[in-house]
């Protein structure tokens, strides 16, 4: 049976993902396709490059450099996070992105990102990792409110976390039926309704599917932990998540605290390093249903 991947994104509390996901490559894990959504996508895409340490390295670099993420930038491009640093300087000059491993490497690669149009999920399949594929990245992760619209063929994207945060169920359709899922929020949390529903409204308000979603995002995302945990506990899915809440910012100067988030990461998969192997192993050697 194939083995699955899901990340769930967070903006900065991703670094807890790429903790977990540098231990994984370390200790020669690795799964047969793989999904990620915002922040999840843009970390997580070094899991099939298998760069590992990248995400670490370039964040704790670059935190602080104003090209990299400000709200200068925000109000000068409508960009928090700068388009041309974020996905042109830095993996293509400053801490290249490895294309080529990328696009040899077996495992299947999606990210997710919301229709504006319609407030549905957009699954894309990044093959390559070329320029076309890192500009569905950063629409996967560009955020409502901090970031313009990606325009991509007829589509005009944002955030994926807004239509599907934990794409558990569409990893199950196209035949993941196992999956390994690393969540950015400890056990027990319950996501509210946003509070900057208004200015949503306000903004968008050409696009009323898409604040619809934005509307039930809550409702959705706890709907979502409700069924990885019954599957959790009917010992089909492996969950990892952080065991306390991360306590970090969206847009985090300090290199302190980036690291802090990252060690997590790392720390909770080192315990559960073998546990994990077995369940991946268990997977493989199951027969397709």
């Amino acid at each position: 049976m194939k083995t699955g991947l899901i990340m769930e994104g967070g903006a900065m509390r991703g670094m807890f993902t790429a903790g977990v996901l540098d231990v994984l490559m370390e200790n020669g894990l690795v799964t047969d396709g793989a999904i990620g959504v915002s922040a999840g996508a843009v970390f997580g895409c070094n899991y099939k490059s298998h760069q590992i340490g990248r995400v670490i390295r370039y964040n704790t670099e670059y935190c602080n450099d104003k090209r990299y993420a400000s709200f200068k930038n925000l109000v000068k491009t409508g960009n928090l996070y700068s388009e041309q640093f974020c996905y042109h300087e830095v993996p293509e000059k400053l801490d290249p992105f490895n294309e080529a491993a990328f696009a040899a490497s077996p495992m299947d690669f999606f990210v997710v990102c919301t229709d504006v149009k319609t407030g549905e999920p957009i699954y894309h399949k990044c093959r390559k990792g070329d320029a076309e594929d890192v500009r569905w990245m950063e629409a996967s992760a560009s955020m409502p409110l901090a970031a313009k619209i990606v325009k991509i063929g007829h589509y005009g994207l944002l955030d994926g976390g807004v239509a599907d945060s934990i794409p558990v169920r569409f990893f199950e359709s196209i035949g993941y039926k196992r999956n390994l899922i690393i969540l950015t929020q400890p056990k027990g949390y319950t996501k509210k309704k946003n509070k900057l529903l208004p200015a949503i409204r306000a903004k968008y308000f050409r696009y009323p599917a898409f604040v619809e979603a934005v509307a039930d995002r809550h409702e959705r995302y706890n709907e979502t932990l409700s069924y990885i945990s019954m599957l959790e506990q009917a010992g089909k899915d492996y969950v990892i998540r952080p065991p306390i809440p991360l306590e970090i910012g969206a847009m985090e100067r300090d290199p302190a605290q980036l690291r802090r988030v990252y060690e997590t990461g790392r720390a909770v998969a080192q315990i559960q390093v073998e546990k994990i192997r077995d369940f991946l192993n268990a997977v493989k050697a199951a027969p397709e249903t």
